[in-house]
């Protein structure tokens, strides 16, 4: 394995609890409305975030679930990160939200909400959702935020299901005032292991985000997909031939996209970033790339809550880093150190974490040394 330079984490996402009112789906965690055993208690919670601190700088907290707001002791939990310096921002899903909550969450340091919205009609986001009255929760919640003087941003699952209706999903984000905009392509695990036929195919991927990219250009939010680690490789795509043919082209992240407060949960230039700037951790303190990929890369009470060990000397997380030692395509197209391929995805389908990005339509230059496993 090569010398590897060691970077800090830039997000870092937490699941606070896995139980939900919803059951998505798409759900990665195939999330109930049930008590969880040995979830965290509030000095654990402290305990973690006291160690995040030892970064410079701090990481970006994600508050995730399940539903974070189904913790009673949520706002504590926001207020403490707080309290340290650290940047807290959360994902909901939009069920039970009022201005009261809303104005607690701002109270307490909430930066930015991300939204759920997997569908431009109620009938297609309840469906997803598996939840009669979804998408009007969700929208009262954006328009909540938006009074109050939260930044949001809406992340929509894309497949098959509702790949048509991803313009008109961008028109209701844009509507809504959400500051960024972030399609995630949908991962095969949890719930989604059932919806393999809802994958878009490399091809449609290619399409699909070839299209976000032109739709990047001209919206006047940020627009960019999440699980999606080749859309890395479109950029710079894009922006060689757009080069060639003007001399005022500016990527985004260069101008106005730059400009939100705090910026997007996910505004990085790199692909997959699951061991190198971004972890998550389970409701029981298990470490993981990232929420899609069910491999242990460490556990934080068995650690005395050190994450900066498991950072550091994860073997997972150190594979990770080494982009030299995909596998199949993945390592050796000229790419790998922007795009590295979706880990979750490989795992998944072949059951080889550094295997090739199975629904990447690109043949690298040096296809025909593509190195055996």
């Amino acid at each position: 394995m090569k010398s590897l330079t060691l970077t800090p984490p830039r997000l870092i996402a937490w699941e606070v609890t896995r139980r939900c009112t919803l059951n998505c789906l798409h759900c990665r965690a195939s999330a109930q409305n049930i008590p969880y055993q040995n979830e965290f208690s509030f000095a654990e919670c402290r305990r973690l975030l006291d160690g995040m601190t030892c970064f410079s700088p701090p990481p970006i907290i994600i508050l995730t679930g399940g539903d974070p707001m189904l913790r009673d002791d949520i706002f504590e939990i926001i207020s403490y990160g707080s309290s340290l310096g650290l940047r807290m921002v959360i994902a909901l899903c939009g069920q039970g939200l009022s201005r009261d909550i809303l104005e607690r969450l701002k109270a307490c340091g909430i930066l930015k909400i991300s939204f759920s919205l997997d569908g431009s009609t109620a009938a297609t986001h309840d469906a997803f959702r598996r939840e009669e009255g979804a998408f009007d929760a969700v929208l009262r919640g954006m328009a909540l935020a938006r009074e109050v003087g939260i930044p949001f941003q809406v992340n929509s699952t894309i497949s098959t299901y509702n790949v048509n209706e991803l313009p008109a999903i961008l028109d209701l984000a844009v509507q809504s005032g959400a500051d960024a905009f972030h399609p995630f392509l949908l991962v095969p695990t949890g719930n989604a292991k059932d919806l393999m036929d809802m994958e878009l195919s490399p091809e449609a991927y290619e399409k699909t985000l070839l299209w976000i990219y032109e739709e990047s250009q001209r919206r006047s939010i940020l627009v960019k997909p999440t699980c999606a680690p080749h859309y890395s490789r479109i950029m710079r795509q894009q922006s060689s031939e757009r080069q060639k043919h003007s001399t005022t082209f500016s990527h985004p992240g260069q101008t106005g996209h730059s400009g939100h407060p705090h910026g997007s949960m996910s505004s990085m230039t790199k692909g997959c970033l699951g061991g190198q700037g971004f972890a998550f951790v389970s409701h029981i303190g298990k470490v993981q790339i990232c929420g899609f990929l069910d491999v242990e890369c460490g556990d934080v009470r068995q650690a005395d809550f050190d994450f900066q060990q498991i950072w550091e000397t994860s073997p997972v997380f150190l594979e990770m880093r080494d982009t030299d030692g995909y596998h199949g395509k993945c390592g050796v197209c000229e790419y790998r150190n922007v795009c590295g391929g979706c880990r979750a995805r490989a795992y998944n389908v072949t059951g080889d974490y550094l295997d090739s990005e199975p629904f990447c339509a690109y043949i690298p230059e040096n296809r025909p040394e593509t190195r055996e496993k």
